[in-house]
């Protein structure tokens, strides 16, 4: 997958694995080294029922390959993002929300690892 990626600042893009996509907002790309800065928003796992959204505004930004992110759709996002804003955080929600980050990204990068082994 070798193509110019042109994000702007503020565009809302997703990585994906299995079922889950992380959405974040773009901060930063970084062209010379092919990475993008972005601030993570949503972590969303689609269910058989109702896709399961976990907020992540209150979790570090993060730096990682441009190339493996996906522009998201508005739309997709706005639904996603009214869900979150309508309720209150909980106490300690958001270090469940940093393990669930962590997890997500560690998955991403070993399966990236595996296809770059084989």
């Amino acid at each position: 997958m070798n193509m110019t990626v042109e994000f702007q600042a503020g565009q809302i893009v997703y990585l994906e694995h299995s079922d889950r996509r992380l959405y974040a907002e773009v901060i930063q790309v970084v062209v010379s080294r092919q990475l993008c800065w972005v601030r993570p928003l949503l972590l969303v796992a689609f269910t058989q029922e109702m896709p399961q959204i976990i907020d992540l505004r209150d979790t570090s930004d993060l730096l990682w390959y441009v190339n493996v992110f996906q522009p998201a759709l508005d739309t997709e996002v706005i639904g996603f993002l009214s869900q979150v804003l309508a309720k209150e955080p909980k106490p300690g929600e958001t270090t469940e929300a940093k393990q669930q980050r962590n997890q997500f990204l560690h998955d991403i990068w070993q399966a990236q690892k595996e296809s770059s082994e084989s």
